[in-house]
């Protein structure tokens, strides 16, 4: 989390709890409802906050502060506001079933929703006009290249300027079509060609993509996409009048300057919240529930076999972010050796018999629950992949790198649809599955798919 969202939470902190504390005072000195005992501030209060800062999670509160206004920031946290004192409404209506205080209830969540209003919402607003001057100061920019040298580049580049609290900071342009540029012709440096695009990512610290070149040209969209995956960058552009015109674009508009994002957020964030909440409590149920199983698997694997019981290896997850898989090991102790990285296969001779029914059932893959817990994985998602594999096949497959958007799973639409890779036939069928649950990825897609595996263990299909 960037430093300025840590800070927003921080301001929450102080907002939600004045918000209480007022409700509380009215709470006292109005006695809308009666009480023997006082009632105690703090440990209400410090409930109240968490469940906050969990409902403006579910709403996507935290994400990014840029190219949003006042209103729209005003709007969400009403929103999420209300929806919160409903629910609150409802678990206090459950507990206490007498009229009169039903009635008085109604009256004090009424005030404590107008106080939340006032401070929460009132206060986003504020911060946010605090945040525009810091930006049209040129304070909190973040590092933005624009792809295209020509004419359109550069009414892009001056339509930038003109609205600073874009966030974007242009550092120069990337060449696209491969034609002379005269570098003296653009405001900012030529930074390299478009297959530099990697490069100058991690060089820069690029945080932006803008694209100036025609949306009909697919190709060099779908390269640019392809050279981009696997960073943490937002890719726009700007639509044609005719893609505006038919609808065939969704823009996102601010100050009237209208922007594509190629690969925005799929899921919306009360479901990535979802998602995030299932994988810890499956996991947590999973291990505890197999922990006898899992000490019968042990004893198996050492009897059958010398070696670890368990097996731990470099995978690649989202983003790029290199972390330590864990399996039950299945093959023999330096199966790979003399081989090197290779694929299984059918019938494969490094596996043992205990590796051949684990994997068959997927009881190998239980100590990837530990790996979901951390988040370094999720429950569904694209199968992590060795960097050795990722480097070979994102130069062989489009669009592979694509996988890294999004965490790596233990099961996924892939590994349901197809087995283990065998090939690299096996990787691009495989990787069309991959893409095709990431564009159309949702909480009920998720639970299709575990629905899916389950069944797929219990006839024990796997491999």
């Amino acid at each position: 989390m960037k430093q300025f969202e840590r800070k927003i939470i921080l301001f929450d902190f102080l907002m939600i709890n004045l918000a209480w504390y007022s409700y509380y005072l009215f709470r006292i000195d109005s006695r809308l409802i009666e009480y023997q005992i006082k009632p105690d501030l703090f440990l209400p209060m410090m409930i109240m906050y968490v469940f906050w800062v969990g409902v403006f999670m579910f709403f996507g509160l935290y994400r990014s502060w840029y190219a949003q206004s006042r209103l729209d920031e005003f709007s969400s946290v009403s929103r999420a506001i209300s929806l919160g004192c409903i629910l609150l409404f409802f678990i206090i209506f459950m507990t206490d079933e007498s009229e009169s205080a039903q009635s008085s209830h109604r009256a004090v969540i009424l005030m404590y929703w107008v106080l939340m209003i006032l401070f929460v919402g009132g206060g986003r607003s504020a911060i946010r006009s605090f945040r525009k001057r810091l930006l049209m100061k040129g304070i909190g920019l973040r590092e933005t290249v624009i792809v295209g040298t020509g004419k359109r580049a550069i009414e892009l580049y001056n339509s930038v300027l003109k609205y600073p609290a874009l966030g974007y900071k242009i550092i120069g342009f990337i060449d696209h079509d491969g034609k002379k540029t005269k570098i003296n012709e653009l405001p900012e440096v030529l930074l390299g060609a478009m297959n530099d695009i990697p490069k100058i990512i991690q060089n820069n610290n690029v945080s932006n993509i803008l694209l100036a070149i025609d949306t009909r040209k697919k190709e060099d969209i779908l390269q640019i996409v392809s050279l981009s995956t696997g960073f943490d960058v937002s890719i726009k552009i700007i639509p044609d009048m005719y893609d505006i015109i038919f609808g065939q674009a969704r823009t996102n508009q601010i100050y009237g300057f209208p922007l594509i994002e190629i690969m925005p957020h799929i899921m919306q964030p009360w479901e990535e919240s979802a998602k995030r909440l299932m994988d810890i409590l499956v996991s947590i149920f999973i291990l505890i529930v197999t922990s006898p199983f899992c000490i019968i698997i042990a004893i198996a694997i050492k009897i059958n076999s010398p070696g670890p019981i368990v097996f731990s290896q470099e995978r690649i997850g989202k983003t790029g972010k290199i972390f330590y898989m864990h399996k039950f090991r299945s093959m023999f102790l330096d199966a790979e050796e003399k081989t090197g990285p290779v694929w299984a296969k059918e019938n494969d001779p490094r596996i043992t018999r205990v590796g051949q029914f684990l994997r068959k059932t997927r009881l190998d893959e239980i100590p990837q629950f530990y790996d979901v817990l951390r988040g370094d994985m999720s429950l569904v998602g694209p199968r992590p992949e060795r960097p050795y594999f990722v480097e070979k096949l994102s130069e062989q497959v489009p669009l592979y790198k694509r996988r890294l958007a999004v965490k790596p799973g233990i099961t996924g639409w892939a590994q349901i649809k197809q087995g283990y890779d065998r090939s690299i036939e096996d990787v691009k069928s495989k990787v069309r599955f991959d893409l095709f649950y990431i564009e159309n990825m949702s909480f009920r897609m998720d639970l299709k798919i575990l629905l899916m595996t389950i069944y797929t263990m219990i006839a024990g299909r796997g491999q």
